[in-house]
């Protein structure tokens, strides 16, 4: 009975030290080829990009932080190289509690990381992949008007205007409903208050209406309600 009671009162000790699992996100991985830099895992949990955690690299890309979070939401790995260039040093994920893994290499940083065990950050690519299809079309239309000889046709320069409105607003449209058939996934109060806020407030409102009661008490799911109440107070005035 007292090795009983050890075993429980030791286990009971490790859990209360531990914090709760639950609530617990580690991330791990290797960024290939890196043989010295500091990797800073970071979150912005209001306006400012804030560092919790960092690892200096020394001959080995290995990496593993632990962290815990009120509900998911977006976090950066950012790998400072020493080489006085911010760019392509930054992956973006959707954090979760659990264990996520990120793959990469120190060239191709975030170009070419591999993210898994988020499946909230599956949502998000799959988002991303398609909008990513809206934004090219957006490219290729400000190319086109910048075209001296189509700036010289007024009937060109309407057109490609017309063509650039109705891809924006299908974007628009793509976010909205991305959103309202994903009002169990996180992803869904995230698509709405950081990416198509300005969009118009019924939506909004149909969109935070439709969150799953998990979701609506996330960080993106407060926000996003906080927004639509303000907006809704204002629109009274």
């Amino acid at each position: 009975m007292k090795k009983i009671l050890m075993a429980a009162a030791i286990t009971l000790f490790i859990s209360s030290c531990g914090g709760n699992a639950e609530n617990t996100m580690t991330v791990s991985g290797n960024v290939k080829g890196l043989k010295k830099g500091t990797l800073y895992l970071q979150h912005v949990p209001d306006s400012t990009l804030v560092n919790i955690d960092s690892l200096s690299i020394s001959g080995d890309g290995k990496f593993s932080f632990t962290t815990t979070l009120e509900s998911p939401e977006l976090f950066y790995l950012y790998l400072d190289k020493k080489d006085n260039n911010d760019i392509n040093d930054r992956i973006t994920f959707f954090g979760e509690p659990g264990s996520i893994t990120i793959n990469t290499a120190w060239n191709t940083f975030d170009t070419n990381a591999k993210i898994e065990g988020s499946k909230t950050h599956e949502k998000l690519k799959e988002y991303q992949a398609v909008m990513s299809k809206f934004n090219t079309k957006n490219l290729d239309y400000l190319r086109a008007s910048l075209d001296p000889a189509n700036q010289a046709n007024t009937a060109v320069m309407d057109s490609l205007q017309d063509l650039s409105d109705k891809n924006v607003r299908r974007g628009y449209l793509f976010a909205l409903n991305f959103a309202m058939n994903n009002v169990d996934s996180y992803i869904a109060p995230y698509i709405a208050i950081k990416e198509v806020s300005d969009a118009n407030i019924k939506y909004l409102d149909s969109i935070n209406k439709s969150l799953t009661p998990e979701v609506a008490e996330s960080k993106y799911g407060k926000e996003l309600k906080k927004y639509v109440e303000a907006s809704k107070a204002q629109a009274k005035q």
